[in-house]
């Protein structure tokens, strides 16, 4: 995995929308950008000639791309709460909600491993390394942010025990369902 500090890899937009990279001195697609992503490395695009960061842009238009292809990853109900969050007031509200879930999914899953006593069986799964790079760019690409810091919200008691983990999340997202719902009336 790439450490905090590293650069992205530059990629800039030319004015014919050909995508260039820096580090390499040649054109790439929208596919390569993806295989970066998956395979660890951040990514930014930047328009050449107004410096516009574009990367927030092309995020989307390859997640739009793999779904479009029948990888569905996202629910339908997930994909319409997006475009609600665009629509209402709570748009504010909906990718903290969403990065807060992938770190509650994420660090629940490995404290569970880690009470068994057993090394964490998703880890060694082929794959699993380009996965949490996609949830990390769409996570990015939703927030224009990197992974929260700390869990909010979740109990030292709750993260040690799994069923206590799921009452947790279906209680905030009750508690959430209910402040969407007060701020559509």
């Amino acid at each position: 995995m790439v450490t905090e500090d590293a650069k992205p890899l530059l990629i800039k937009r030319y004015a014919s929308r050909r995508l260039y990279n820096t580090e390499t001195s040649d054109y790439v697609t929208l596919d390569d950008i993806a295989r970066f992503i998956r395979d660890g490395r951040e990514v930014q695009i930047v328009d050449l000639k107004s410096g516009d960061d574009l990367t927030r842009q092309y995020l989307l238009q390859i997640i739009a791309e793999h779904e479009s292809r029948g990888e569905n990853m996202l629910p339908i109900n997930v994909l319409t709460d997006l475009v609600r969050g665009y629509t209402t007031q709570a748009q504010s509200l909906v990718p903290q909600f969403l990065a807060m879930s992938f770190d509650m999914m994420r660090d629940g899953q490995s404290k569970m491993m880690e009470n068994l006593g057993l090394p964490n069986p998703i880890a060694g799964v082929p794959g699993m390394d380009a996965l949490q790079a996609q949830q990390q760019a769409f996570l990015k690409a939703m927030t224009g942010a990197g992974w929260p810091t700390a869990t909010t919200g979740a109990s030292e008691e709750a993260a040690n025990d799994s069923s206590d983990d799921l009452d947790t999340i279906k209680q905030q997202l009750a508690d959430l369902q209910a402040k969407l719902s007060k701020l559509g009336d």
